[in-house]
């Protein structure tokens, strides 16, 4: 069976877009021209890749994860072997970084900085993801890594750790716990609670008041972390959270209170992480080892001890 080397940047394209749109725009190339080349390999298999949905992009069969898997490999090995030839850098190709979309924001443009300015010759594609859609897509080979919390991964997913954060309490200016120095989940689970609606997330938080053997209102939810930063802001309740931007301030300018907890909690984990049953390119260890030296190197988030 004879397959081209477009044939296959077409193919890990689709996947990794989950749409022929998508991938005819980053290849800068026509939406046919990809349609027939997915229709040429189809037809070499006799087995379906994609399955085509209206209005829903596409999404890869069981044997079209398998050919897309070996497909970037093939992609990843002829990138790296163009490499030895070049002088600028002994790594090249593309790397897909999927981030957790509340974290992207914080650390995507930082690392992005850092890792282009020492393998100028890698092409590193970013996309925000929840914590559903990481997964999934890393075990599609959609994205080589992922940067998030840990949260919802599978077993057999690799976990870098780059940074351990401890949880605080998000309060409005002039809220009743406003002047002590920590507060602990039962002085919170006094107050309506507001989550993100990210299925993982807001779970998670529930479960350590329940852990305490409590049991909060948590009858509102967000779409996002701002949206719940800018409602706590307003009065309309209390959160915990372990990400924290710099400048306590909502959207909308209203100050918000970050106080730590009292509790034992556990700490939570920023990762990088990859689907182990996928080759990891030369690209992707390069990127594994600058966001270590770079988390290493720098202080994230203010401490919660400060106010507002």
């Amino acid at each position: 069976m004879n397959m081209t080397l477009t044939q296959l940047r077409y193919l890990v394209a689709v996947a990794r877009h989950g749409s022929v749109t998508g991938a005819a725009k980053m290849l800068n190339v026509s939406q046919p021209s990809i349609s027939v080349a997915i229709d040429a390999v189809e037809k070499n298999f006799g087995q379906k890749l994609f399955v085509r949905q209206r209005g829903s992009g596409v999404s890869p069969t069981s044997f079209g994860r398998t050919v897309v898997a070996k497909a970037r490999q093939v992609l990843t090995e002829t990138d790296e072997l163009i490499g030895l030839g070049s002088s600028k850098s002994a790594v090249g190709g593309e790397l897909v970084l999927g981030c957790f979309e509340d974290l992207a924001p914080f650390f995507a443009p930082a690392l992005i900085r850092a890792f282009s300015e020492r393998h100028p010759a890698v092409k590193i594609v970013v996309r925000d993801e929840t914590f559903e859609t990481l997964g999934r897509r890393l075990g599609d080979a959609a994205i080589d890594l992922g940067l998030t919390y840990d949260l919802s991964l599978p077993t057999h997913f690799a976990r870098i750790l780059l940074r351990e954060l401890r949880p605080h309490a998000l309060l409005p200016a002039g809220h009743a716990l406003a002047d002590r120095l920590s507060v602990s989940l039962a002085d919170l689970a006094a107050y309506p609670l507001i989550t993100t609606d990210q299925p993982h997330s807001w779970q998670h938080m529930l479960d350590l008041f329940r852990s305490r053997g409590l049991s909060p209102v948590a009858d509102t939810t967000t779409s996002s972390f701002e949206l719940q930063r800018s409602m706590v802001a307003n009065g309309f309740g209390v959160a915990v959270s372990y990400t924290r931007p710099h400048g306590d301030r909502s959207y909308d300018g209203r100050p918000l209170l970050c106080k730590p907890l009292s509790d034992p909690l556990p700490m939570q984990r920023i990762l990088l992480t990859y689907d182990t049953h996928q080759r990891v390119s030369n690209a992707a260890l390069a990127f594994i080892e600058v966001a270590k030296n770079w988390f290493a190197s720098h202080d994230i988030f203010a401490s919660a001890s400060e106010t507002a």
